[in-house]
């Protein structure tokens, strides 16, 4: 006998097909669809998006690696050249120049003809950030404050709330189209 749905007809899921994957196929989830929808015809929004996302998941990260070489976890280590201790903002310093540099010679700046660059700029862009506004604390100081309560305190709420807000504003209908595609897999 045929599954059938919850109204009696018969269902559009094939025998044996069961769970939350069978639910979505048979619903049409794609977050795919709705970031398509949402940004397809909003290149700007789509760039503020990523870079906004590329910076949150980019400080993310430079603060777990960060713990993880303060605590001697992992393979991770501090970086010295000639003896000096290197900070992960020289490398978003040089990402900050290379993106800004790709952008005068206009590459990736055209995101109706040059989608991937485009992207692949924004997010760049957003990592570099990260990986400069982590480290804004030395900045300020001229001194190593990383984990001192001056370094951390401010630069951390303020940098993880802008980031999220960022990400709210500049990709808020495309969370609310993911919201309404995830409700999809729930019966």
């Amino acid at each position: 006998m045929a599954p059938t749905s919850r109204l009696g007809r018969p269902s559009p899921i094939p025998a044996g097909l069961t769970g939350m994957g069978a639910r979505a196929r048979s619903r049409g989830f794609s977050l795919r669809r709705v970031y398509r929808e949402e940004f397809a015809h909003q290149p700007r929004r789509e760039r503020m998006f990523l870079g906004a996302l590329a910076f949150f998941a980019g400080f993310g990260t430079a603060r777990a690696i960060t713990h993880a070489i303060r605590h001697h976890i992992g393979p991770f280590r501090n970086l010295s050249v000639g003896g000096r201790h290197l900070h992960h903002m020289v490398f978003g310093i040089g990402g900050l120049l290379g993106v800004g540099y790709l952008w005068l010679l206009l590459v990736g700046t055209d995101p109706l003809r040059q989608r991937p660059a485009s992207r692949a700029t924004a997010v760049g862009f957003g990592v570099a950030s990260a990986l400069t506004l982590d480290e804004f604390a030395l900045w300020l100081t001229l001194q190593d404050v990383y984990w001192a309560r001056q370094g951390r305190r401010s630069v951390d709420a303020a940098v993880v709330f802008g980031a999220l807000l960022s990400i709210g504003g500049w990709g808020g209908p495309f969370l609310r189209g993911a919201i309404r595609e995830l409700r999809k897999l729930v019966p």
